[in-house]
């Protein structure tokens, strides 16, 4: 056990190495920060004081998070990244490695297993590529020294250490992404303490190293977002009129029904009730443009990542997984 894990009362999942001191965050702001969890989550000064000891600023995350966005895809250049033979015939094996707990996952939650499947190859090819700062130093340099996103990674920050303090682990032992993201699912601290699960039931979560926990996790998150069993996900549609790109959904969030859509010159390849709540959207394909209708349960895929690309990704690459799981 590592002695920053014993000054939380923590214990450590494997032994560490103690790294040099950084004393990159031992500053007013990080003592106020100290202070208010001290307030408000009965943590203990000198506990908390001795984890940011150890806590390193990483000027690598700054770069990352900072630099100039690149040039957006556009849907024919995206698909290609997730949609490829290597990442169907993985997850395929993947599937098969985990289907009793992929079917376990569905019958419970109602979200098909290879939507899971899809989620975990999209974020992290299957957990081959999880992440690799530590998670106290990406939170830390974020929450302290990225003015521009300072609260939510500050918030984050906070749930990382209620989180650890819950499951009993050593906070310097976990590993992530340089945004904080944490497992083969990818979540932030605060969606781990609000969906992840014990699947397995052996008392603890782990998404990092149990690919049981990250399937029933991410059902989870799916299930607590509002998906629906056995609904569509996305129909691809055609449009007629001078009016139809009134129809086009700014943002993500659902402003229009399938009736008042039909209403302005979109037709779908099978029937949406009017009543359902509809997001429209138009991507630039190989052959085109391709026009779509994503159902609620669209909506809730852009909830994981607020993307309409990432969601049509995870729908597409889930489809692909189906058929070549029928396949074999």
């Amino acid at each position: 056990m590592s002695r920053v894990a014993r000054a939380l009362g923590v214990a450590a999942v494997a032994a560490i190495a103690q790294p040099t001191l950084a004393a990159d965050y031992e500053g007013e702001k990080v003592a106020e920060f100290i202070e208010e969890m001290t307030r408000d989550y009965g943590f203990a000064s000198e506990q908390l004081g001795e984890l940011f000891k150890h806590a390193e600023r990483k000027q690598a995350i700054l770069d990352a998070i900072s630099r100039p966005a690149e040039r957006i895809k556009p849907w024919k250049e995206y698909r290609p990244i997730f949609i490829t033979d290597s990442r169907i015939a993985q997850g395929v094996d993947f599937w098969r490695q985990h289907e009793e707990t992929l079917a376990r996952a569905e019958a419970e939650y109602g979200v098909p297993a290879e939507v899971i499947v899809s989620i975990i190859g999209v974020e992290t090819f299957y957990g081959r590529n999880t992440g690799s700062y530590r998670v106290i130093d990406a939170l830390s340099t974020l929450g302290f020294d990225y003015p521009p996103r300072q609260p939510f990674f500050r918030q984050q920050l906070k749930e990382f250490l209620l989180l650890v303090r819950e499951e009993q682990v050593d906070p310097l032992a976990l590993k992530g992404s340089y945004a904080g993201a944490m497992g083969l699912p990818q979540f932030m601290p605060s969606s781990f303490r609000a969906y992840a699960v014990d699947f397995d039931g052996d008392g603890r979560i782990d998404i990092w190293n149990n690919p049981v926990d990250a399937i029933g996790s991410v059902a989870s998150y799916f299930k607590q977002h509002g998906w629906k069993a056995g609904e569509p996900v996305v129909v691809r549609a055609e449009v007629s009129g001078e009016r139809f790109a009134q129809g086009l959904t700014e943002g993500l969030e659902s402003v229009k029904n399938a009736g008042e859509l039909a209403a302005l010159g979109w037709r779908t390849e099978s029937a949406v009730p009017p009543e359902t709540r509809i997001t429209a959207f138009r991507l630039e394909g190989a052959d085109g443009d391709e026009y779509w209708v994503g159902w609620p349960n669209f909506y809730v895929i852009t909830r994981y990542n607020r993307s309409v690309m990432y969601a049509m990704a995870v729908h597409q690459l889930s489809e692909r997984l189906a058929e070549a799981r029928g396949e074999q």
